[in-house]
Formats: C-alpha cells, sequence, structure tokens
C-alpha cells in the first residue's frame, strides 16, 4: 500500500468510494464537493497497485488547527490498517500542530477507532462541540 497526495480530483474515482461507504449527502453536489477538494489544506489517498483504497481529507490552517474532514475506507477493506496508516501520516506530518479535531458518528466503532488512535473526547478537555447543519 501507498500513500500518496491526492492532487487531482477524479469525479468517477471519488464517487465510487463515497457511494460505497454511503456518504452519498455529499455526492448529490459533485461540482461542490469538487471545489471542496481543491480549497482543503491536504488530502491524502491510499493505493493498491494504482486502486483506491481509502482517503483522508484535511481542512484548516496547517499550523495551529487541523480539522479532519472526510476519512473513508472501502467498506470491503477496512479493518485492515488502511485508516490507521492514512491518520498516522497526518499526525506525522502535523506533529507541531497544537489541534488536530474531527467529528465523526458516535458509534462504538469509530469512537475506538479513534480513541486508538489518541484522539479523545471534547468533554476530556473541558470542552464541547457545535454543528449547524
Amino acid at each position: 500500500m501507498e500513500i500518496e497526495e491526492y492532487t487531482k480530483f477524479k469525479a468517477d474515482e471519488i464517487l465510487q468510494l463515497y457511494t460505497q461507504v454511503g456518504w452519498t449527502a455529499y455526492t448529490e453536489d459533485m461540482p461542490a464537493l469538487e471545489r471542496g477538494y481543491i480549497n482543503s489544506l491536504l488530502i491524502l489517498a491510499a493505493y493498491e497497485n494504482g486502486e483506491l483504497l481509502g482517503i483522508v481529507r484535511l481542512v484548516g490552517d496547517g499550523t495551529t488547527i487541523v480539522l479532519v474532514q472526510d476519512i473513508l475506507v472501502y467498506p470491503a477493506r477496512q479493518r485492515q490498517g488502511i485508516g490507521t496508516a492514512l491518520l498516522k501520516a497526518v499526525l506525522e506530518r502535523y506533529k507541531n500542530v497544537r489541534q488536530i479535531q474531527l467529528v465523526t458518528d458516535n458509534t462504538p466503532k469509530t469512537v475506538a477507532f479513534y480513541k486508538s488512535l489518541g484522539f479523545l473526547d471534547f468533554a476530556e478537555f473541558g470542552c464541547c462541540g457545535f454543528m449547524r447543519g
């Protein structure tokens, strides 16, 4: 598996990944998703033999804060270390950034995954989060 910067938006590749993961709200407006990709801080992709396995997309200033906006791995390839490798690459690249944040589904599976990588619930920092959707 190779992890590399994802610098050219490939609509068919992204559409297939987001659809397989079930994130179809994003794919209803592919031009908006493409603009989001273009304006991202960094996008890393995991490939194996030229096949996309997963992706992590970051937003923020890259100096004081980084937000993990999206992390997706094909369902058939989950629990094989791909998401872990993507996030470890992010954590290494931004190891001097004070805050690396993410918002995720509140399920035992996702909570355990992020905690295994050292992420803590906002409440453990005396904080809470707000969202408007």
